[in-house]
């Protein structure tokens, strides 16, 4: 175990990091590899051929990718590209997903072709992992789900499908904290045909408390019966969470624990939405000592709560409908008119209108908004996706927007302000930016006015801002693999790939 002997000159391979479920830990063991690598002198870049997620990210060159590949790629000290994730599926209904092909809009995939007429999908996916592999030393590329999801296997093309046409050595990471990971990884084994098994390197046990020397015994049963090695055991990392792609992991954060209040703590409930989008908005909000978040789905939370978000949904107008029937638009409605503040970010922002005309996203075609800010939104075919900057008060800011619907303030409306690239009607506050709470200066003294509107007095701490935070959460990712893992057995995959 440890860092073992791995130099500089070990220059050119790849590796795919597979999982037994979902939220078993890709996202996160990608990434301690990225920066392990980036440590060491290695260019490496991160890959995952598709991602199904609502959580994304503009990147330099104008494309849309997941955000877990942006943040392994800042992982990797390497500036996010589209080759980096070029299929993303985000869903917009239980059996319907809208494609972003090489970081643009190409259209809608069925559930029922999940497993076949993904062709022009999986070529593009290839091609992009050629490209980036022949641009960088060594490439960690992410699986999807499990690579045992046989059902799947004819199209597949992020997981095994990948692994053949890469010939890239596979380890398999398994949630411990769930239970049952051993029978889990070596079922994952059992379910693959040979040519598959044959990629299937290694194993990484994910999530462990306790005492190793307890599980030793199971990983050696593991070692026999699979032929394969237990990489190491990494431990359970209860502070780092962020940035997260799949839905399982979207309220993975517990705030810090070791931040202190300075006065009252500042409550902020954020709706969870069927096809919550961009909930990485407020990641930040979380972190900020004095402020905790719930995301919840409860009318009461809402109402209690100093500060209530509208978060980005995929789906506005059906997640609007939603929030009349579970009785939370109502309670949003009511702090607003009694002066409570609410904001809505993107999607959320959408819903604060007057109208909604949207034949694209939805196809409803005309709904009432809330009613909470003088706007008319209207969806447009073609998508906005920029990296805008501006300020806020004489604060600078700067984010990203992913949005088809466009907000048009009314000719009626004179008792509005400017704020961001929307607006703010009293306690009512809207703007389709994503990312803004990112920015420390903007994001404690939006928190100090809203705190003021909710009848509080909320002080910034002076405690560390998000980007020194995320890299503290990254350099402990790495430092768990240096500590945990046999790295130069990872190395020699990375290298020659699997030795039967």
């Amino acid at each position: 175990m440890g860092a073992g002997t791995a130099s500089v000159n070990r220059r050119r391979g790849a590796l795919l990091v597979a999982g037994t479920t979902s939220d078993a830990g890709k996202s996160l063991v990608t990434t301690a590899l990225c920066r392990w690598l980036a440590r060491q002198g290695v260019a490496v870049a991160p890959f995952k051929s598709q991602n199904m997620s609502n959580n994304s990210m503009v990147c330099a060159d104008g494309g849309e990718i997941g955000r877990a590949q942006w943040l392994q790629a800042i992982a990797a000290r390497r500036e996010p590209e589209v080759a980096m994730n070029p299929v993303l599926l985000k869903p917009g209904s239980d059996r319907r997903s809208h494609v972003v092909l090489m970081g643009q809009p190409y259209g809608e995939l069925e559930a029922g072709e999940f497993a076949t007429g993904r062709r022009v999908l999986a070529e593009a996916a290839y091609a992009a992992f050629d490209d980036l592999r022949s641009r960088v030393d060594v490439v960690v590329a992410e699986g999807a789900g499990s690579p045992a999801e046989v059902n799947l296997r004819d199209g597949d093309y992020v997981n095994m499908g990948l692994a053949q046409h890469g010939r890239l050595p596979v380890v398999v990471v398994g949630d411990i904290d769930r239970g049952g990971v051993l029978a889990a990884m070596y079922g994952t084994l059992a379910l693959l045909d040979l040519a598959d098994q044959a990629l299937i390197a290694g194993w990484v046990v994910n999530k462990f408390r306790g005492d190793v020397g307890l599980l030793l015994p199971g990983l050696d049963t593991l070692t026999e019966r699979t032929g394969r090695p237990v990489l190491g055991v990494l431990p359970w990392l209860d502070d780092v969470w962020i940035d997260s792609e799949d839905a399982l992991a979207v309220a993975g954060w517990r705030g810090r624990p070791d931040g202190r209040p300075v006065g009252r703590t500042l409550r902020v409930a954020v709706v969870r939405f069927p096809r919550v989008s961009n909930a990485t908005d407020v990641d930040a909000l979380a972190l900020e000592p004095g402020v905790a978040v719930e995301v919840t789905a409860d009318p009461d939370v809402v109402a209690a709560a100093d500060i209530a978000i509208l978060p980005g949904s995929r789906s506005t107008a059906t997640d609007l409908a939603w929030l009349r029937e579970r009785g939370l638009a109502d309670a949003v409605v009511a702090r607003a008119r009694a002066g409570r503040p609410v904001l809505g970010i993107c999607g959320g922002y959408q819903m604060l209108a007057r109208t909604i005309e949207d034949d694209v996203e939805s196809g409803v075609g005309l709904v009432p908004g809330l009613d909470l800010l003088p706007t008319a939104v209207t969806f447009e075919r073609a998508k906005v996706l920029g990296r805008p900057t501006g300020s806020w008060q004489g604060t600078p800011v700067t984010a990203y927007e992913i949005h088809h619907g466009v907000a048009h303030k009314l000719a009626s409306a004179d008792d509005v302000e400017p704020f961001l690239d929307g607006w703010r009607r009293g306690p009512v506050w809207g703007t389709t930016w994503h990312g803004a709470f990112e920015n420390d200066a903007f994001r404690r003294a939006w928190l100090e006015q809203a705190a003021l509107q909710a009848g509080l007095r909320w002080t910034p701490s002076g405690a560390p801002g998000f980007v020194e935070v995320r890299e503290q959460m990254i350099d402990r990712l790495a430092d768990a693999v240096e500590e945990n893992l046999d790295t130069d057995a990872i190395w020699r995959l990375i290298e020659g790939g699997r030795s039967r």
